[in-house]
């Protein structure tokens, strides 16, 4: 049977449990990827012997499965990934992480259990039953893990991850979609783990030639086995400093140039300059200015808008610092105004990003038509999150409005404008591209209406304010107000607590509660074929996005109702109900899905799945259809009395509360029948007899 998302996602976590304690997330992750990178080529080639990845003999995860219990499974591990290293030129990538490292894994016996457990949670994963063709379960639960290894890590360490999110809002909004071409090229000079590229070419169906280049000798590995996990082995991922050794380049040796890029560089790093001299950068990347010697954040957005072609289109993650700080980095962003180069400024929330938790914007670069630019379009977006732990999340709602604002070029108050050029030069601006300087997205001030509060009575001004309500409901107004015979202001015909029934009651609002329903109910006829004949292969990400961009496009035109909440409660649905169902039916069709699977009771009482029921206690539990149902359906008389047992129970337990309560006061019979605890138990009670007995 496939794997559902959760299940996978509680597996794996399990197995970052198994390393806590010896070591921190930013040295664990290393090992929970290494096993789940071994175990899903293991399972691919086991399915398909043609895979790109070739699994030498010896170089399996079933050989890793041999060795629990082995005293040197640490060091037959690392022979193991060596070997299938040494067979796909992935040397210094797969084997970063030392499975005989006593001061991180333990000694002895420690060390044996551990790994011991670790690799039985792995052994207990089966990718080769999740076989739909473009079923990205792995590359979800990579980014899970990544996520919770980027929480955990702390400021430090935690820059190797680009939110899932913020990567999806920067693909988007440089123009990747369903007309890029498989040789169009896309490009991060800082990939990190390559979580940014990944997210770009998700939104690619037919394809992009993928290019990154990292720093870190471990975060690039890990950049790495991601593009093979995700199916991207070609990718061009190198190893060097972007600024000082920019390695990708053209025959004559020039910066090599393409079609998109997108980064997400460190913040305002200070040692930016090492090993390169800037004003004798032999790629002439500084001709807009040399950035400050200790911030590095112009450096990096220089380099990127060098590395585009002449009709290219990048984006760039940045401290907001970059809008409005003074000296050289002023004469810098005047330069990149002037030559059109910056087409739009996203602003994005505080605390999304695990380096960091200050705000941050994506600056949006558009070459092709920097010379026709007039106007810099610019979104405060900085109050559309959710909280999530202790960071801030965009939530799905948020990152479709971003998208389809910025895309369309729609003005909206408080939230996104153009801004033309001839405003930002001017003196009062001066090239200053804080947000807040052209967008107020601040809430109108509640005014107090200091005469209502003494003399009683409802500013007309503070009904007129529900103007959008009036519109759709022309009587209700009437139906709750009247004139006061003070001019300004109303007197509410109905009591406060008997407004909400008023409104709810009144005929405009049912018929707009009706047309609300009607369109709701077209929708749901409308895809209630599609996912009655989901079958095996189908796409799962496909029908989620055939569902929600339907919803949207269907509450578009209806007042006082705003489509990006009702695509909101669909993908919260999604997420939390709806994709393990689709998932498992596209993987095993309708009938396998739906069978109960067997599992036990271990010894900790958590329920576990087995191959092995020959010992513990049997149980089945269904992964399709909710038990309720089945129950309902099949086993009511059962329910029924196991119900009035539990009812009989309950009765039991109160009247014996009752009685232990009204004879265990001082004189009480039950008196010497309770313990230190206060509780009345059958060894108790056979004392207190034999006490009584004895009188």
């Amino acid at each position: 049977m496939a794997l559902k998302k959760s299940q996978l996602y509680t597996s794996l976590w399990q197995s970052c449990d198994e390393l806590r304690g010896g070591m921190d997330a930013s040295q664990y992750k290393d090992y929970v990827l290494t096993l789940l990178f071994m175990k899903y080529v293991s399972d691919k080639h086991a399915a398909s012997p043609n895979s790109l990845i070739d699994v030498p003999p010896g170089g399996s995860f079933a050989d890793m499965v041999k060795l629990k219990g082995d005293k040197e499974i640490g060091d037959k591990i690392n022979k193991i990934i060596a070997r299938l290293a040494e067979a796909n030129d992935l040397r210094g990538v797969i084997d970063q992480a030392d499975f005989n490292d006593e001061a991180k894994l333990g000694s002895g016996k420690e060390m044996q259990d551990r790994l011991s457990k670790l690799v039985a949670i792995f052994d207990g994963l089966d990718f080769r039953a999740n076989r739909a063709e473009g079923d990205d379960l792995l590359g979800d639960a990579y980014e899970y893990l990544m996520r919770h290894f980027a929480t955990e890590s702390g400021k430090s360490k935690g820059q190797f991850y680009t939110p899932a999110e913020v990567s999806r809002i920067l693909a988007q909004v440089v123009g990747i979609g369903r007309d890029t071409k498989p040789d169009q090229t896309i490009y991060d000079p800082t990939c990190g783990s390559g979580s940014l590229l990944l997210k770009a070419a998700d939104e690619a169906p037919r394809g992009i030639t993928i290019y990154g280049q990292e720093m870190d000798v471990a975060t690039w590995a890990l950049a790495r086995m991601n593009m093979i996990l995700h199916g991207h082995p070609t990718a061009e991922i190198k190893r060097q400093n972007t600024l000082s050794t920019p390695l990708f380049r053209n025959k004559d040796d020039s910066l090599k140039t393409f079609d998109y890029a997108v980064a997400n560089p460190p913040f305002s790093t200070k040692a930016w300059a090492s090993g390169l001299n800037p004003a004798e950068d032999e790629f002439e990347r500084f001709a807009f200015g040399i950035p400050p010697a200790k911030n590095g954040d112009y450096a990096f957005l220089l380099h990127l808008i060098k590395s585009l072609k002449s009709t290219g289109k990048g984006a760039v993650i940045l401290p907001h610092g970059v809008l409005f700080r003074g000296n050289k980095e002023a004469d810098i962003r005047r330069n990149l105004v002037e030559r059109g180069l910056i087409k739009g400024i996203i602003g994005l929330p505080a605390n999304l990003f695990y380096g960091t938790g200050i705000p941050a914007c994506i600056l949006v670069i558009d070459k092709e038509h920097a010379q026709a630019r007039r106007g810099i379009f610019m979104i405060d977006a900085s109050r559309g999150f959710v909280k999530d732990g202790n960071k801030n999340r965009l939530r799905a709602q948020d990152i479709h409005q971003i998208v389809d604002v910025f895309n369309r070029q729609t003005e909206v108050p408080r939230y996104a404008r153009m801004v033309p050029l001839a405003e930002i030069a001017s003196a009062a601006n001066d090239y200053n591209l804080n947000l807040p300087r052209y967008i107020d997205s601040s809430e109108p001030e509640d005014l107090h209406d200091l005469d209502a509060h003494l003399n009683g009575g409802i500013p007309d001004r503070d009904i007129d304010a529900l103007g959008a309500y009036w519109n759709v409901f022309p009587t209700l107004r009437q139906a709750l107000f009247r004139p006061s015979r003070r001019a300004g202001y109303s007197e509410a015909l109905i009591e406060s607590r008997q407004v909400k029934r008023a409104i709810l009651d009144h005929p405009e609002f049912q018929s707009f509660a009706a047309r609300l329903a009607t369109v709701f109910e077209s929708w749901r006829a409308a895809h209630r074929p599609l996912l009655m004949g989901l079958k095996i292969n189908d796409l799962p990400k496909t029908i989620i996005h055939t569902l929600s961009e339907d919803l949207l496009a269907r509450f578009s035109d209806l007042p006082l109702v705003s489509r990006y909440d009702v695509y909101q409660r669909l993908m919260d649905y999604w997420v939390a109900v709806m994709q393990d169902d689709v998932y498992l039916i596209a993987a095993d069709g309708w009938k396998d899905a739906a069978q109960p699977r067997a599992v036990i009771d271990d010894k900790e009482r958590k329920i576990k799945e087995t191959p092995d029921l020959s010992t513990g206690r049997k149980k089945y539990k269904m992964d399709l259809l909710p038990p309720a149902l089945i129950v309902a359906r099949y086993y009511a008389a059962e329910q029924a009395a196991i119900d009035a047992l539990q009812a009989a129970l309950d009765e039991a337990a109160r009247a014996l509360e009752e009685y232990v309560e009204e004879h265990s006061g001082e004189e009480g019979l039950m008196a010497d029948a309770l313990t230190d605890k206060g509780k009345v138990t059958k060894g108790s009670v056979k004392e207190r007899l034999k006490s009584l007995r004895k009188v």
